[in-house]
């Protein structure tokens, strides 16, 4: 798992040569755009001294994950590969999504950077973000 602390805000920023995500007008039809990525379940909570984060990577190899710390959310990216299923087998359900993920999960706090932890145990990703302390 690679970690990188980011000392900016976090901004989406869509360049006037890129095409919006939703989707765009062309011609008589609305074109939808598929995001390439898809977005696995976390939850966020707090408590009185830290901001907890869980985000479920069942089968992703925690070399095969990456965390980025911005100032106002925490991004958890990567890549989900299962094994292929045997030659000439016929799937009846697919719901299982591989291929590259990315979550952004805003946070509810100021926290600090330097004391964060991480840990990847059982294919949950867990990481508890103290809270800055109050200049007081």
């Amino acid at each position: 798992m690679r970690y990188r602390r980011l000392s900016y805000r976090y901004a989406m920023v869509i360049h006037s040569s890129q095409t919006w995500p939703l989707g765009v007008w062309q011609g008589d039809r609305l074109r939808l755009l598929v995001q390439p990525r898809w977005r696995p379940d976390a939850d966020t909570y707090e408590t009185a001294t830290t901001v907890e984060i869980l985000v479920d990577l069942a089968g992703v190899e925690e070399d095969d994950l990456e965390v980025q710390l911005f100032e106002d959310v925490l991004i958890v990216e990567g890549r989900r590969q299962l094994p292929s299923c045997q030659e000439g087998a016929v799937y009846h359900a697919a719901g299982i999504h591989q291929g590259p993920f990315r979550v952004e999960l805003p946070l509810p706090a100021p926290v600090d950077a330097e004391r964060v932890e991480a840990r990847y145990d059982r294919g949950l990703l867990r990481i508890t973000l103290p809270k800055r302390a109050e200049a007081g």
